[in-house]
This record gives structure tokens, C-alpha cells and sequence, in this order.
């Protein structure tokens, strides 16, 4: 329930039985162990019925027995024959991309297996601390450790349950399953700790409640969290005997197996709100939005069973007649199972005579836990020849790397890091089995006011170069020999991979060109009728005269002003059609740029952002301190699972729908997301709207389902579902919203509205659309007090403080030093970030390391983002997803020092070590350990800064104080909070 936040009646902790005492083991994360760069790929999995995977007991956990299982909560199977499913294969996780050889798996159970919730190790939100903020009519909420709303409908939790994977039966936990906490929790608690409103904001709300006990169609509401800042299951501290165990929340018992878990996992969806409003009056009265953030190839953690791949034979996968939805645990079978009645839209189809099947005394198919398209909540299936372009199975695809080699670019060294990599990184191409090597081949292409192609076919004893000089009207110039299988080639493309440093060393070119790059790397693919993906390294605005040529046009006199959203915008419509028909081709594009000054990344990251591509930005790109983190980027770029010439569609029950969509694609019509590649670090967020009313018995349903070309050449649909239930009653909205969601489906709205609308527009309709939120339900769900108070919802208690923190990001409100590109490029970052991404984005981890214990497992309690909280005599580790910062205090103690730098003077310290030293000591070791495990949770590398307390870069350390009033005008917490009050009492009054 709400609670007034008063200087007089403090809310008060938790019971300390809901929350475990310790924190959290620190290197759950790390599944693999980072011996070298390259991965191993993983052995294939068992088939369906057997696969249990063994879980990886490289990262430290705490040595902990698992806790009682009692026999009754595990439900068994009708014991049914089972076909045996192949299996697709374990998508590499940002860990394991540099680990050694993955366990294999092991067959001991004869149901489907169920993957288990391994968690970030870190506390997601701002930590407890125990100063109180006084404020004159408004005591500052202070955040709570996550904990749910007591209302929920469903059975009650107990804390010996093991929350069972998505979509599939449970299945008792193996011994070594100890999991961290979930991160939505916040940091632990201790019985003894100060009263709540004492605490520190942000810890990040809870999730979803369990789902009512309605209709079969309802039932399959149970959330699980399983990631950073996830929604965690509920814990009822007056229902559990002693404390649940860390990672193992309380889940209600599984009664005769009627409560099956057909959701997919929320590491693939996210939803604003678990409890979806019964009408459209509602959904605007409480302007709470209604969108998921949908990561569909998202990675899991190695002792997680990935989605089934199932082949339906050459009549493909089973569909609704009318709506199209492929086959989901939410078809109900009738007429003895001769029909099915679709969840989504309610026509009835006939069942062809293959996949006919009894059923039993409760109207399920006999062979509903022998098909994951019936029990789980994402699977895959293998396409049929309907399923592809021309009627005609794809060929696999192919990487063009295509390499500046203007001056700039050969002078920072960038053209021979880049040769010498890709000379190991070839031997590490995406592929599906560990044995058989990658079918993707590879062709090169260097320039920089012409076009360089090389012939690099295998019968030849050196690689041949073609100069094209006229970039207006983009050829390729050979066909045979330019896209070639690594093992066949090996020989030549070394050499190339030699000469070309060699070739370009005295280079006096320095202008360059850029679209007639992309069109080379398209032509080709067009020739040889495949999809791929270019990788263009490149260093300078296009300024040679050539197609899509680009002026300087950085005017910082424009910031601030109604003029100011064209610099977000391309300045030329080129790049636009060019993308267009890259995604045509299935030609994605990933830009590594490397610039001294102004490229105008808004105009370049056109094409990369339509295709589903990255872009990877170093500024004064220096090979010493930013080889190691480009390296790093590349390596995992190349590697990493991707699906290419990609369609999604997103498919819901009547009565909603979804209009909007945020993320790097391209759509040619309302329905259809098309990514030219589409890889495991990508969302697409959707945003939906009633159309019609929904029941509250039914729910609401959606379907995500992706058609794309796996990187063996296989057309493959992915399938993840997901049902929600609905409410009549606005406090049962607020009761189920999830805030963290809320603010990444914010931040990618208002990123997107500076294209059109000035920045300030967009903050105030931002802060508007919050004080409307919080308004309403101060309005019609809390209970009377004085207008004095500030309430807020138990899920949103941290809606002001991250909402505060983006209105104050570079990309809303710029500091002067802030560059045009820097901004544009936050802008595409931000618009494909998943949850647990933007919440450190937009408030950074801060952790103290002088309270770092090396003998526990457990990292240091985290605190709030702001000055008053560092300790002159302290050092703190602040990561934020992009970076990580080590702030140094001027008078931390000599021992601290001596451990970490090697010296115990200050002095002595180096402010522009960029990693460091590896030193004999327990406390070095454990912190390195700290650094890797952050790193590996990220999709990107984040390199090391050291700060020194009153050094010139400590201006750039205070930027992520996200508390703090900023030197470019923005509020800090307390006043923003007090803003927010002054805005909802006036919209009350």
C-alpha cells in the first residue's frame, strides 16, 4: 500500500526474515571462466525429454546446501512417448564469448528441463544508507529493498519452492544451484538496520504479483525473475518459517501441475504492468504506459536450457486460420481434439490429420508435456520453403569487413589492430555445432577516396587488389574470390591481412568516402544472393565528393533553441534509401568510427540503426589506453549470436493492440519490424493501446514470433508468449507496474521525440506524464492524509529519482563540454538497451572497495549516487555500463593504497593507467575478480579510469553523482522531489 512519508512517522523496515542478512556472491555471473578471448562453442543438447544441463560451477558461490524440496510441489507427467526434439544450440552470453570449453549435459530427468533464474550478483538500485534528507513538508522517500505489494491473488508463496523456469513443469533444484539474490531487491538487509525513511533511494520495485486462479487462460501468469533489476517472485515474510535462501524466492506450490508456466522468461520479455487496465478510460486516467520491452535473442546463462527447435515436417509450423498465431500452450482444444479455438483471436481450425492427439479427463492433449509449443513459453521451429524470400532456402551468410585507411585512421594505429585481430577472429565466426567449422564466408575491402576489393581465392599465391575510382556508380569488380571460406583461404588472406598495414603506411589521403562503403558491401551481397553483415571501421566525416557526402554542421549556437532537433536528424535523405535497401538485402551494418573530431554520427548511424546494427564510438581513438577495449568490442561483435534478414510481429488477444515500436529497424508497413540482423543484445520495444475492452476472466495476451536466417543458413521462427492478467480497479494497475520498465520504455520515447520536438518539450512533457501518474493514484487508490505528504505507489517509490536522472542525461539536457555526436550517439545506444542496461545507464553502481571483505564471496553494500557519500579516506568503484571509474580519496589509508596501486603514497598514483597493476595480495586479486565479473555482465567493454579527489578528471567522475544538482542546470533529487510534490498537488487541487 501507499505510505506517507512524514518527518514524525518514518516507515519502517521489513522484517529482516524477508531479505537474506549477506550480500550477494559476487561472481555468479561469471559462468565461464575468461581463460582466453575466444569461446568454445557449446556441445549440442540432449533431446527434449532428457536434457538437463549440468550447471557451471566455475564462478565462486557461496558454499551453501540447497534447500528442502518437498516432494508433493513437483507434480509428474503423464508418463506419455515422447518424439525426441532436437535442440537449438546454447546462444553465447556476454560471459562466455571468452571462456574455455562448456560443460557438456547430462540426462537424468524424463521431463523437460527446466532452465533455473541465475541473477545478476549485484544489487540493481541505489543502496540504504542512514542519513535522512529533511525537507520542508516532504519527507524524501527513501526507497525500500524491494519487497511485493501483500495483495497478491494467486496461492500463497512459501519459501522453499524454487521458482521454476518459464514455460515448463518444475523440477527439484540440483545440489550447487545456489543463486545470488535477485536484483531487484536492492542490497540485503540486516535486522538492525535505521528506519525506512532513512534509507537511500533507489532500490528497484518489485514485480508482478502471481497470477489469479481464473480459467486456464489466466493461469499462466506466474513471472519469474531472472535478471538484473527483475521483477523478483513474492516473499511473504509471515508465511515462511525462516529466511529464503539468496536467489531462491518464494513460489507458490505447483497443485496437481494445474499452474503451468506458459510465460516466457523476462530476460526476453519485460512489460510496464503486469495487471493490464480493462479499458482504454482507464489506461489514460492512470497514464501509466502499456508497452514490453522484447529482447528475442536474448543470451542465457550456461545452466539454462535454450528454446527447443522442433520441425513440423513440410507443412511447417501449426497456425490460426484467421489471426495467423503460431501454436502456444494458450490454444484450447475441443471436439476430442479434432480443433482448436484460438487464444488470440477465438476462430476455430480444423488440426491436420499428423498432429492429432487424444485428450485426457481435463480436455489437455495426452501429449501436452511431450511438445514445447504446448507447454513452454518460447521455443523455435524450423521454417518451411514458405518461409523465405522467393521460395527458396536461404545461402548462409557472409562478413565484409571493410577497413579506413585514410591518414587519420593509419596514423592512431587503428588499420593495424584491426589486420593483426582478425587474423585469430576468423578462426571464431558464429556457428551452431562446436564441430564443424563456421559456413560464413568473408570478403575485405579497404578505403578511402576510392574503393580497394581483394581477390583473396585460394589458388591464388598472393592476394590480388581492384582499385574502383569511380565511387558514383558503385560496382563490385569481381565476383569469383571475393567471398571465401576462411579454411579454404587461410594462406592468402594472412598475407592480405599483412600487406595492408604495409601497403597504406604512408598514406598522405585524408579525406574519405562512407556511402559508397555500404553500397560495395551491399552489391556484393546482392551477387552472392546471401544476407551478412558489414563491419566498416572508419575514422573521419565524408567529406570526397561522392555519393552521400557530408558537410560540417556541429553549431553548439542551435543547443537550447527550437532549431536544436535538426541536429538529431540526417542532413541528407541518402543514407535513408540506402538503408532501406540493406534491409531489403538483409545486409546489416555495424560501425566501429574512430573519430578526432566532428562525423556526424546522426548521419551516419542512420544505416547501422535501421539494419539492426551497432555503432561503437572511441573518441581520440589512442592504441595504449583504448586498444584493449576496442579489442574487446570487436571480439564480442563478431561472435555474438545474431539472426539475419529478420521479420518480427507482435500479435495480441482482441481488445489491445500494439501501435508503436522503438528500437534499430525498419518498417515498410504498421505490423512488421524488419532487421536486416538482429542480435542476442537487441530489443524491440512496443508500446500497445485498447482497442476494444478486456475481461478480466481471459486476460491479455501477446505473441512475439521472429521469422530469421541462422548464422548456418537455417530459416528458423522464434516464438515467445506471454499472458497478463487485467483489472477493473486502478489500485491492482498500480499494484503490478514495474518501474524499472517503465523508465526504459520512457527513455526511449523521449529519445526518440528530439527528433521532432525541442528538449525542454520533451522533459516537461516527461515530468507532466509522472506528476499525472502519481496525481492519480494519490487521487483514487491512497488513503486520506494531508496534502502535505507526498505519496507514492510501493512499485514506484523510485519513479522520481530515475525519471530525475534522465531528464538530466546528455542526450535531454547537455552539459557544454557534451559534443553533437556524443549525443547522438547516447541517442541510438539508448533506443536498444534492455532493463537491466538502462537502470545502470541512467543510475550508476557505486560501490565502496575500503568495505570490500576478500575472504567472503560478497561485494560491498552499495551507495547512492551522490558527493556526501564519499569518504575522503575511501576509494569507490562506479560503473555505469559504458565505463568504469576508480575515485581515489585524498587521504584513503596508505594499506589500501599499497594493495591496490602498489605504492601506499597518493602522489604516486598514475591518473592515466587505464587497467590495474597485478599485484601479490589477497585484496588486488579479489578486485580484479570485482572488475572482470562487472564487465562480463555488460554488452559492452567498459574501460577502467582512475580519479583522483580534486584532480581535473574528477569533473567528469561527478557527471554519474546522479543525486547531485549537475553544473548544467539539473535538479538534484531533493529539489526534484519537491518539484514533483508542488506538480501533483496542483494537478489535485
Amino acid at each position: 500500500m501507499s505510505a506517507p512519508y512524514t518527518p514524525a512517522a518514518p516507515p519502517t523496515f521489513p522484517p529482516a526474515s524477508t531479505a537474506p542478512s549477506q550480500p550477494p556472491p559476487t561472481e555468479a555471473v561469471a559462468q565461464a571462466p575468461l581463460q582466453s578471448y575466444y569461446r568454445t562453442l557449446p556441445p549440442a543438447q540432449q533431446p527434449f525429454p532428457n536434457a538437463v544441463p549440468l550447471f557451471s560451477s566455475t564462478g565462486p558461490t557461496q558454499p551453501q546446501a540447497p534447500p528442502p524440496v518437498s516432494p508433493q510441489s513437483f507434480p509428474q507427467a503423464p508418463p506419455v512417448s515422447q518424439p525426441p526434439f532436437s535442440t537449438a544450440q546454447v546462444p553465447p552470453g556476454p560471459t562466455q564469448l571468452y571462456g574455455g570449453p562448456l560443460p557438456s549435459t547430462q540426462s537424468s530427468f524424463s521431463r523437460p528441463p527446466l532452465p533455473t533464474s541465475q541473477p545478476s550478483a549485484f544489487p540493481a538500485g541505489p543502496p540504504p544508507t542512514s542519513t535522512p534528507s529533511q525537507l520542508p513538508g516532504v519527507m524524501q522517500p527513501q526507497p525500500p529493498v524491494s519487497q511485493p505489494s501483500p495483495y497478491h491473488s494467486g496461492p500463497p508463496p512459501t519459501s522453499t519452492g524454487f521458482p521454476p523456469q518459464v514455460g515448463a513443469p518444475p523440477r527439484p533444484r540440483l545440489a550447487g544451484m545456489q543463486g545470488p539474490p535477485m536484483a531487484s531487491q536492492g542490497p540485503p538487509m540486516t535486522s538492525q538496520g535505521p528506519p525506512m525513511a532513512s534509507q537511500g533511494p533507489p532500490m528497484t520495485s518489485q514485480g508482478p504479483p502471481m497470477a489469479s486462479q481464473g480459467p486456464p487462460m489466466a493461469q499462466a501468469n506466474h513471472i519469474h525473475p531472472t535478471q538484473p533489476g527483475m521483477p523478483p517472485g513474492p516473499i511473504n515474510a509471515s508465511l515462511s518459517g525462516s529466511p529464503p535462501q539468496p536467489g531462491m524466492q518464494g513460489y507458490p506450490p505447483q497443485q496437481n501441475g494445474e499452474h503451468q508456466c506458459w510465460n516466457a522468461s523476462p530476460r526476453y520479455i519485460r512489460c510496464t504492468a503486469y495487471n493490464m487496465p480493462c479499458n482504454s478510460d482507464m489506461a489514460k486516467q492512470s497514464q501509466v504506459p502499456l508497452a514490453a520491452v522484447i529482447k528475442p535473442l536474448a543470451p542465457l546463462p550456461l545452466d539454462e536450457t535454450p528454446p527447443y527447435l522442433l520441425d513440423h515436417g513440410e507443412s511447417g509450423p501449426i497456425r490460426c486460420n484467421r489471426c495467423k498465431a503460431y501454436m502456444c500452450p494458450y490454444m484450447q482444444f475441443i471436439e476430442g481434439g479434432r480443433r482448436f479455438q484460438c487464444g488470440f483471436c477465438s476462430c476455430v481450425t480444423e488440426v491436420p490429420p499428423h498432429y492429432f492427439q487424444h485428450l485426457d479427463h481435463t480436455g489437455k492433449r495426452v501429449d501436452c508435456y511431450d511438445r514445447p509449443e504446448l507447454s513452454m513459453g518460447s521455443y523455435e521451429f524450423t521454417a518451411t520453403v514458405d518461409y523465405c524470400k522467393n521460395n527458396k532456402f536461404p545461402q548462409p551468410p557472409a562478413f565484409i569487413f571493410l577497413i579506413d585507411v585514410s591518414y587519420n585512421a593509419v596514423k592512431n594505429g587503428m588499420v593495424g589492430i584491426v589486420c593483426q585481430e582478425l587474423k585469430t577472429l576468423l578462426d571464431y565466426l558464429p556457428r551452431e555445432n562446436p564441430d564443424v567449422e563456421s559456413n560464413i564466408r568473408v570478403g575485405f575491402i579497404t578505403y578511402n577516396k576510392v574503393l580497394h576489393f581483394y581477390n583473396v581465392k585460394a589458388s591464388l599465391a598472393q592476394p590480388q587488389m581492384m582499385v574502383v575510382s569511380d565511387v558514383a556508380d558503385m560496382f563490385v569488380p569481381l565476383l569469383d574470390g571475393f567471398l571465401v571460406s576462411v579454411s579454404e583461404s587461410r594462406v592468402v588472406i594472412e598475407s592480405l591481412l599483412d600487406q595492408i598495414p604495409e601497403m597504406f603506411a604512408d598514406t598522405r589521403e585524408t579525406e574519405t568516402v562512407f556511402g559508397p562503403v555500404i553500397q560495395a558491401g551491399l552489391e556484393a551481397l546482392k551477387a552472392a544472393d546471401c544476407a551478412g553483415k558489414l563491419f566498416v571501421f572508419h575514422s573521419s566525416l565524408p567529406i570526397a565528393e561522392a555519393p552521400g557526402k557530408l558537410k560540417n554542421r556541429e553549431d553548439k549556437k542551435l543547443v537550447g533553441t527550437d532549431k536544436e532537433k535538426s541536429l538529431f536528424q540526417p542532413q541528407v535523405s541518402f543514407y535513408n534509401t540506402l538503408a532501406k535497401e540493406c534491409v531489403a538485402q538483409g545486409c546489416c551494418v555495424d560501425l566501429f568510427l574512430f573519430p578526432n573530431q566532428y562525423v556526424d554520427v546522426a548521419t551516419l548511424g542512420v544505416v547501422p540503426t535501421s539494419t539492426g546494427g551497432s555503432i561503437y564510438k572511441y573518441t581520440y581513438f589512442q592504441a595504449p589506453s583504448d586498444q584493449e577495449r576496442f579489442l574487446n568490442d570487436l571480439r564480442r561483435d563478431v561472435q555474438k549470436q545474431v539472426g539475419f534478414d529478420a521479420v518480427m510481429r507482435v500479435r495480441t488477444s482482441t481488445g489491445i493492440r500494439a501501435t508503436d515500436f522503438f528500437g534499430s529497424f525498419y518498417m515498410s508497413n504498421t505490423t512488421d519490424v524488419e532487421l536486416a540482423g538482429l542480435d542476442c543484445d537487441k530489443t524491440v520495444t512496443v508500446e500497445f493501446r485498447h482497442d476494444d475492452k478486456l475481461s478480466e476472466e481471459t486476460g491479455a495476451l501477446m505473441q512475439c514470433a521472429v521469422l530469421y536466417t541462422s548464422c548456418s543458413g537455417q530459416r528458423r521462427l522464434r516464438i515467445h508468449n506471454m499472458a497478463v492478467n487485467c483489472c477493473s480497479q486502478l489500485a491492482d494497475l498500480y499494484r503490478n507496474c514495474e518501474t524499472d520498465t517503465i523508465i526504459n520504455f520512457f527513455a526511449k520515447y523521449a529519445y526518440r521525440s528530439v527528433l521532432s520536438s525541442p528538449t525542454k518539450n520533451v522533459r516537461d512533457s516527461l515530468m507532466n506524464q509522472c506528476a499525472q501518474i502519481l496525481a492519480c493514484y494519490r487521487k483514487n487508490c491512497a488513503s486520506p492524509s494531508s496534502a502535505g505528504q507526498l505519496i507514492l505507489p510501493e512499485c514506484m517509490k523510485l519513479l522520481p529519482v530515475y525519471l530525475n536522472c534522465m531528464l538530466k542525461s546528455d542526450v535531454l539536457q547537455p552539459g557544454a563540454d557534451v559534443s553533437l555526436d556524443n549525443r547522438a550517439y547516447l541517442r541510438q545506444l539508448v533506443s536498444t538497451m534492455d532493463v537491466a542496461e538502462s537502470h545502470v545507464f541512467f543510475y550508476p553502481r557505486l560501490l565502496p572497495l575500503q568495505k570490500l571483505d576478500v575472504e567472503s564471496m560478497t561485494l560491498p553494500v552499495a551507495v547512492r549516487d551522490s558527493e556526501e557519500r564519499l569518504s575522503r579516506g575511501g576509494v569507490y568503484l562506479l560503473e555505469n555500463g559504458l565505463n568504469i571509474f576508480l575515485w581515489v580519496g585524498v587521504n584513503a589509508q596508505q594499506e589500501l593504497l599499497q594493495n591496490i596501486f602498489g605504492t601506499p603514497a597518493f602522489s604516486q598514483i598514475d591518473p592515466s593507467m587505464t587497467s590495474l597493476p597485478a599485484l601479490d595480495n589477497p585484496f588486488s586479486k579479489r578486485l580484479m575478480e570485482i572488475i572482470k565479473s562487472v564487465r562480463a555482465q555488460r554488452s559492452r567493454y567498459m574501460k577502467l579510469m582512475v580519479v583522483k579527489q580534486e584532480d581535473k578528471l574528477e569533473l567528469i567522475f561527478k557527471h554519474f553523482l546522479v543525486e547531485d544538482k549537475s553544473n548544467n542546470g539539473g535538479a538534484s533529487y531533493v529539489d526534484f522531489l519537491c518539484h514533483m510534490h508542488k506538480e501533483i498537488r496542483q494537478l489535485l487541487s
